[in-house]
C-alpha cells in the first residue's frame, strides 16, 4: 500500500491534496513494487533555509529536499519538503505553470526517496528524463 500525506505549511499557498497524492503514488507504482509511507510538506523560503542549514549546512533556499526515514526491502518511509516560493520563481523562469513546477518537484523528491541521485551530470540527466516522463504521463506536457 502507498500512503501519501500532504501538509500545507506555507503561510500563503495551499496546494490541492488530490493531485499531489496522485502524482506521488503514480511514481511509486511505476518505479517501486513495495509499500511506501511518505509525507509531502509544502513550505516557504524561510523554512527551507532552516532545513537546508540544519541538515546539510547549506544556508540558502532550495526547491526540494527529500529525507528517507526508513527503507527495508519492500517498505519506504520518508518526507519530501517542497519550497513553494522557489517553485513559483522557477515556474516563471521556465515559463511553465506553478502547478506543473511544484508537481515536478514532488516527482523529483519521490525519485530521491527511491534512490535516484542528481549530483553527477549523468545522474541529473537521468532524473530529469524521469521527471519529464512522469509529467507527460500526468498530462502536463
Amino acid at each position: 500500500m502507498i500512503h501519501v500525506r500532504i501538509f500545507n505549511a506555507h503561510p500563503k499557498h495551499k496546494i490541492q491534496h488530490r493531485g499531489t497524492i496522485a502524482a506521488a503514488r503514480f511514481v511509486f507504482r511505476n518505479e517501486y513494487h513495495g509499500d511506501a509511507e511518505i509525507n509531502v510538506v509544502f513550505i516557504d523560503d524561510r523554512k527551507m533555509i532552516n532545513l537546508n542549514g540544519l541538515y546539510l549546512d547549506h544556508w540558502h533556499a532550495t526547491d526540494v529536499l527529500s529525507f528517507p526515514m526508513k527503507e527495508n526491502g519492500k517498505n519506504i518511509e520518508g518526507e519530501v519538503y517542497i519550497n513553494l516560493d522557489q517553485a513559483r520563481r522557477q515556474a516563471q523562469d521556465y515559463k511553465v505553470s506553478f502547478r506543473e513546477e511544484y508537481s515536478r518537484l514532488v516527482i523529483h523528491g519521490v525519485l530521491h526517496l527511491l534512490g535516484y541521485r542528481d549530483k553527477k551530470r549523468q545522474d541529473k540527466l537521468r532524473i530529469t528524463e524521469k521527471e519529464n516522463y512522469y509529467l507527460f504521463k500526468l498530462k502536463f506536457k
